[in-house]
């Protein structure tokens, strides 16, 4: 089976609106086909200054933050600003708040099907 390449997806992808006026997330990729038992979806998360965005995953998820930045909290109170270069896990379950000083860009990983979020 051959691989996929998407070029320049950082720069090219266009993200879709998901919340608020503020709030972009899209899936770029999907294991779906190979393997709907446990499929993982990726692609881009882009929050511009705003609303914050309060989401409760359902899913395992990693982050990995290319551009900008985010001040995440979750329910526990724990708190940080993530940069580029930060990778963030979240657990299935948790429920996080994403706000930004300016904008952020992220790439994620999660496992569920493609666009279920």
């Amino acid at each position: 089976m051959a691989f996929q390449y998407f070029p320049q997806a950082q720069q090219t992808f266009e993200i879709p609106l998901i919340a608020n006026d503020n709030a972009y997330l899209g899936d770029v990729v999907s294991s779906e086909s190979n393997d709907p038992e446990k499929p993982i979806s990726g692609g881009l998360f882009r929050l511009t200054k705003g609303e914050k965005l309060v989401y409760t995953y359902t899913y395992d998820e990693v982050k990995i933050v290319l551009e900008g930045d985010y001040t995440i909290t979750d329910e526990t109170g724990q708190t940080t600003v993530a940069k580029p270069g930060d990778v963030l896990y979240f657990p299935k379950g948790s429920t996080i708040t994403f706000t930004t000083t300016d904008y952020g860009l992220a790439f994620y990983a999660g496992q569920r099907k493609k666009n279920a979020f």
